[in-house]
This record gives structure tokens, C-alpha cells and sequence, in this order.
């Protein structure tokens, strides 16, 4: 519309030169990274030496790679980059041939001379950039950086090596840096660079990215992968890893992860109540018994920073959603009310008091070994409570999330109830 306003009443030769100009600042348009950016692709501010990138896939970390050694290069002729791969094949395929590369992004001005048998590029002005593989370190013993491009450091099989060669040899000009893309993997190496506060560290998720991925990609991977493990890893950044002593593992989870359950002749919700208002949460946690006499975990429910009332309605929401026939709720911490508070937002609700008599860890350890023999699943994701039952040390303590594992210990109530019985609880105190 603004350009057919500048056309209007001007004189042919005119108009072709409007449309020139025009022309010629949608170009350069095109080339501005800084423009078409998301924030979070840019160079943060500040005198970091490493910018470490975690994020899912398809984020953009090889675009944001590939735009930031190429604004480089073009921006200086005496620049020696280092660009590490993986593996020589994903140097190669990715960060230089690949779609986001530095030659597909490179416009044909100023793209730069690709010469594969001496794994280097070459820009106009005279900066060069040269390919190495983490597979073999020793290729970056010797040379002399100015900046280097490391992509998926957490697929490194010799990263600590390769690593170290790299920054002796980053040391050309005032202010050496490397910029690091990742999706993260539970390697020594990304976690001691995550808690190092001098690293400037960029996060994101596949869906930060939306514009630019087809919508059946989105929806086909969150729907297959949204809240398990390696969607939580791949899609959304995050670095999972299991806790030594745990008494669950991710892997055990997966495994015993299903998409439906078979009929069900009893269903239980566990309740293990807050002890104060806005503080641990409420755990809610509904669990099934099929005919086969296998336990399943159908749903999270648990609410945080509620009053009494507000998650007591929660837990009778959640039973009247699945047609519960019991409702487990400790009452070391309430009491009393904890059952009063229940059954006044409900009268008819099926409430069964329990008091324990040992810590969480102790109630969950016969629990855990029923998920060991394969007689748990969880019928979908539920990464908050799977993040606190990965938390849970064998032998006491917790090292997961939050203060207290409200939701585990939810769920370590309705298994037992379900699958247990007296044989594996802590002594009850029935509320009828």
C-alpha cells in the first residue's frame, strides 16, 4: 500500500526508479539478521567469553550459529574462526552445507569459497573459517582462534578433550569468544558450563520457533513426545538426568510409560495435604487397578497456594472425574480437618484417613519396587510429579524440585492403597 502511494502521479522512468530503490532495501532488508532475529538469537550483551545456546530442536541454534560467524567474518578480514563439530559428517552437513549453514544463509554477494579438502571457507575480505570434528581433538591442538562455533557439544564423544584443545587455542585478538548450540544431554562437560556464572546461557523450546516450523511438525511431536523424557530434553531445553541413588529412574519411567489403560475395577485418588496456605503444594494423584491386578496412574491433579477449601475441591473434582471409590488423605499434618475440610465440599465423598508413621522415602520404597517387577504405568506424561519421584533417594533424603515431594507422596498413597494394602503401608486410621 505505501509503495503504491509513492507510485501514484509519477512519470514512468519515475516509478522505475521508486521500484529500484524499493527493490534494492528489501535486499538488504533481507540480509539484516538483526530484523528477522528472534531476541533471544542475538549476541547478549556483556563481556562474556562463552554464549551457550540449550535449546530443543528446530529452535534456530544453527541459523543463530551461522549468522553470528558470518556477521563476523563479513565484519573483519584478519578473523580466524574454528567451527566444531560432532563428527567431521555434521561439521560438514550442518553447520556449513546444511539448510541454516553458512553457505545457505550467506547471500550470493558475499557468500564464502567452500574448499572441503582443506575443511576451510574463505570471505573476500580474507577472514577464514575451519572445520574440526570432536571426534578427533587433536586437530585442535596447535591452532590459533579468534572466535569459535561449537554445535551440539553434548553429542562430543571426546568433549572434555576437543574442549580444552580449543580454548588454549583461542587466544588471536582482545576479546576471544565461542558461541556453543546444544540441545542439552546430562554430560559433565554442559553441566559444569551451566553452573558456571561467566557463561552467558541462552534456553529455548522448539515452540519458541513456531513461525518458521509447519504446524503438523509442532503438533505431531508434541503429541507424541509433550512431557515424556526425550520431549522434554529435545523439544523444551531441558537438562534431565537422573539423581544417583534415586528410586526411580527416567529410564523406568519411560518404560513404563502406555497411552491407555484397560478397564478398571478400582480407582483411588491420593491426597497428601499442605501443612500451611502458599506453601508445599497439595498432591492429588489418581491411580486405577485393572482386572490384571496392574496398577495405573491416570493423573496429576495437584493444585499449589490454595486454601483448604480450594484444594479440597480439586480432590473431590478429581474423583468425581474418574468415579473414585476411595480417597487416601494423610492427616499427620491436619488431622482432623483435613477430613472435615474434605467431606464439607463434598458430604458423600469416600474419604479413608492415614497417618504415617515413617518418612516419605520409606512409605515409597515398596512402591518403587512394584514399578522395578513392571506392575505400575502412567498413562501419559506427568513431568512434575515423575520429576519428584526421581528426586526420591533410596535410604532417605530428596534431591528433587520444591521443598517437599507433595505429589509423590500422593501417588506412594493411592499405589499403596491399590496395590499393597497393610502389607506394604503405614499403619491407617479409617474415617467412615
Amino acid at each position: 500500500m505505501q509503495l503504491a502511494r509513492k507510485l501514484c502521479g509519477l512519470r514512468a522512468e519515475e516509478r522505475a526508479a521508486v521500484v529500484d530503490a524499493e527493490i534494492r532495501d528489501y535486499a538488504l532488508l533481507q540480509r539484516n539478521w538483526a530484523f528477522w532475529a528472534r531476541p533471544e538469537q542475538l549476541a547478549p550483551d556483556g563481556n562474556w567469553r562463552t554464549w551457550l545456546i540449550v535449546a530443543g530442536r528446530g529452535f534456530g541454534k544453527t541459523r543463530t550459529g551461522a549468522e553470528w560467524v558470518r556477521a563476523a567474518a563479513e565484519a573483519s578480514g584478519d578473523l580466524r574462526i574454528a567451527l566444531v563439530g560432532a563428527t567431521a559428517i555434521d561439521a560438514r552437513g550442518v553447520m556449513v552445507e546444511g539448510e541454516s549453514g553458512l553457505l545457505a544463509t550467506a547471500p550470493a554477494s558475499s557468500r564464502p569459497l567452500w574448499e572441503p579438502s582443506r575443511r576451510r571457507l574463505s570471505w573476500k575480505n580474507g577472514a577464514q573459517a575451519f572445520v574440526y570434528s570432536a571426534e578427533e581433538p587433536g586437530q585442535l591442538r596447535g591452532p590459533e582462534h579468534h572466535l569459535a562455533w561449537c554445535d551440539e557439544l553434548a553429542k562430543w564423544a571426546h568433549a572434555t578433550e576437543a574442549w580444552d584443545n580449543l580454548q588454549l587455542g583461542l587466544r588471536l585478538g582482545t576479546q576471544p569468544r565461542v558461541l556453543v548450540t546444544t540441545t542439552p544431554r546430562p554430560v559433565s562437560l554442559l553441566k559444569a558450563m551451566l553452573n558456571d556464572p561467566s557463561v552467558a546461557v541462552t534456553r529455548g523450546r522448539t515452540r519458541d520457533n513456531a513461525d518458521n516450523l509447519p504446524r503438523s511438525f509442532l503438533a505431531h511431536v508434541e503429541a507424541s513426545y509433550g512431557g515424556t523424557r526425550l520431549g522434554r530434553q529435545e523439544l523444551d531445553g531441558e537438562l534431565i538426568e537422573d539423581v544417583e541413588g534415586a528410586l526411580w529412574t527416567r529410564a523406568l519411567l519411560e518404560e513404563r510409560r502406555t497411552r491407555t489403560h484397560p478397564g478398571l475395577r478400582r480407582v483411588v485418588v491420593g491426597v497428601d495435604p499442605p501443612a500451611g496456605v502458599g506453601g508445599d503444594a497439595c498432591g492429588i494423584v489418581v491411580a486405577g487397578l485393572a482386572e490384571d491386578g496392574r496398577a495405573h496412574v491416570l493423573e496429576d491433579a495437584s493444585v499449589h497456594g490454595l486454601h483448604p477449601e480450594g484444594w479440597a475441591r480439586a480432590v473431590a473434582a478429581a474423583a468425581g472425574r474418574w468415579q473414585a471409590d476411595k480417597v487416601v488423605a494423610e492427616v499427620n499434618n491436619g488431622g482432623a480437618m483435613v477430613t472435615s475440610v474434605l467431606r464439607s465440599v463434598d458430604p458423600l465423598l469416600p474419604v479413608k484417613a492415614v497417618r504415617a508413621s515413617h518418612g516419605k522415602v520409606t512409605r515409597a520404597e515398596p512402591v518403587a519396587a512394584l514399578y522395578v517387577q513392571g506392575r505400575v504405568s502412567h498413562v501419559g506424561c506427568f513431568p512434575l510429579l515423575e520429576d519428584e519421584m526421581c528426586g526420591l533417594m533410596a535410604g532417605g533424603g530428596y534431591a528433587g524440585p520444591g521443598r517437599s515431594p507433595d505429589r509423590a507422596d500422593a501417588l506412594v498413597w493411592a499405589l499403596t492403597e491399590l496395590m499393597l494394602g497393610r502389607r506394604g503401608a503405614e499403619p491407617m486410621v479409617r474415617i467412615v
